[in-house]
């Protein structure tokens, strides 16, 4: 079952692999709560490093930036190296059930996404070759056909704004997030 703006996301501590317990949804705060694909995916590595590369401008404006992934922390843990925010491992597919985050073959056959993927492979390997990223395990956890979704959570447990993916690289960009966080109320309960 998809979320829509409005709905409510129970509290949680989320486990990262590079990090202390990070609290969903954040009393001080804005969520983003990204859900990628697996460890080491190169369309979602180029995605990430957009988020790297503005984090402290995300920062400023309220937003704690959350990554999600399928797969293993074992697995994850190497990719999340150097990463500004909290990588997630969920093997399970808990959270991704419970936020209604699937996988579709059109993750990878939709045309939109071809552009991105080609830029993503050759910048990942050029970035894989200099050694400053790792090649994906031949046979990620949780498959290659995810789908990405972005959430904006309020520190009261709303859903502000939210994305499903239709492709592999059907996400906010940095200014959409910046864009949607202007607009979503930042009230907790005990306002």
């Amino acid at each position: 079952m998809r979320l829509t703006p409005g709905s409510d996301v129970p509290a949680r501590d989320l486990v990262p692999v590079n990090g202390p317990p990070v609290p969903v949804p954040d009393p001080g705060g804005l969520v983003h709560l990204q859900f990628r694909r697996f460890a080491g995916c190169p369309v979602c590595n180029l995605h990430l490093r957009s988020i790297a590369g503005r984090h402290r401008e995300i920062e400023a404006a309220g937003i704690r930036e959350v990554a999600v992934f399928h797969s293993p922390a074992g697995e994850l843990a190497p990719h999340a190296e150097g990463l500004p925010f909290p990588v997630v491992g969920d093997p399970r597919q808990k959270l991704y059930a419970e936020f209604g985050v699937g996988s579709s073959r059109r993750a990878l056959l939709d045309p939109r996404a071809w552009g991105p993927i080609a830029r993503a492979l050759l910048t990942g390997t050029w970035q894989v070759l200099r050694g400053r990223e790792r090649l994906p395990a031949s046979r990620p956890a949780g498959g290659r056909l995810g789908l990405p979704a972005d959430f904006l959570i309020t520190p009261d447990g709303r859903v502000a704004a939210v994305k499903y993916g239709e492709h592999a690289y059907d996400q906010w960009s940095v200014d959409e997030l910046l864009s949607l966080a202007a607009q979503a109320p930042v009230a907790s309960k005990e306002s």
